[in-house]
């Protein structure tokens, strides 16, 4: 009990840690996309005629022929909003990924459930739970509880179905402990998917709104304002299109992996309750 009690403690504080993590690179991708936008691509070299345009207090010119950083400066203020969705969806990615892969252990999970379930079976108890110290990470956690549980109602001489249920609840108490901090972000990654298609479309509006504007101003429309309305437009859908494919693509990547971490996990909780029913079998009939 002692040991939960600790873990759990632990638990809280990354928990704690993750969160202030997760809101400050929230503020800090919406800064860096708007700096990105605002010093890089809307840099006087992108346009044409950009410092006699500066000088007149007007806003700068039409993009310089083949320049991609004017032509998606020019897509307007949803734009850097975009940016800092799409540093989102990479940033978190990247940060699941490595906590993922910290929670796979030191080697291969399934050469590892192999082992440690052959391990069992033959009732060498002991260096299963060797070998967890060894892999470390989730899997390998929540299995060295049910083995020390096993170990556990095998002194006391629980029989079978108290047994059990006790290593069961024991395996479930430890994944309690354990999932939540994969499936941290997750929600934010899922969020992007939608948000960053919302956010195109927003763009995408307030462009053609634009275009259409410069078609009804007066009996001759303004070719460079119709341009810039449905440039701006297209620049918007692209990029919303690109941070959605971006999220969804990692989001479904990671919950595959975790729900193969969590069959792993049943997968060897289910071994060494059939394992203890064994031996309380063969206690029996001696």
């Amino acid at each position: 009990m002692a040991n939960a009690s600790i873990q759990n403690v632990e638990k809280k504080g990354d928990s704690k840690g993750s969160n202030v993590f997760a809101g400050l690179a929230i503020v800090a991708c919406l800064i860096v996309g708007f700096l990105v936008w605002k010093f890089i691509m809307g840099a006087s070299s992108n346009f044409q005629n950009a410092k006699e345009m500066i000088e007149k207090g007007a806003e700068a010119g039409h993009p310089v022929v083949g320049n991609y950083l004017g032509m998606v400066y020019k897509g307007g203020y949803v734009v850097p909003v975009l940016m800092g969705l799409l540093l989102m969806s990479i940033v978190f990615s990247f940060e699941r990924f490595f906590v993922i892969s910290k929670a796979s252990g030191k080697g291969d999970v399934e050469s590892f459930l192999r082992k440690v379930q052959g391990q069992i079976s033959t009732g060498n108890i002991n260096e299963a739970i060797v070998e967890c110290d060894k892999q470390q990470g989730t899997v390998a956690n929540v299995v060295r509880a049910g083995l020390l549980k096993y170990e556990e109602v095998k002194r006391e001489g629980f029989d079978s179905e108290r047994a059990e249920a006790a290593i069961q609840q024991e395996i479930e108490q430890a994944t309690s402990l354990e999932m939540p901090m994969l499936e941290k972000n997750l929600v934010v990654i899922s969020t992007l998917v939608s948000v960053g298609t919302l956010m195109g479309l927003l763009g995408t509006v307030t462009g053609m709104i634009k275009a259409f504007s410069a078609l009804g101003a007066g009996t001759t429309p303004d070719s460079a304002q119709l341009a810039n309305g449905i440039s701006e437009a297209l620049i918007n859908t692209a990029t919303g299109i690109g941070t959605s494919t971006v999220a969804i693509i990692a989001y479904n990547l990671f919950t595959s992996k975790i729900d193969k971490l969590t069959y792993s996990i049943d997968e060897a909780g289910f071994t060494i309750v059939q394992t203890y029913r064994r031996f309380r079998s063969r206690a029996n009939n001696a």
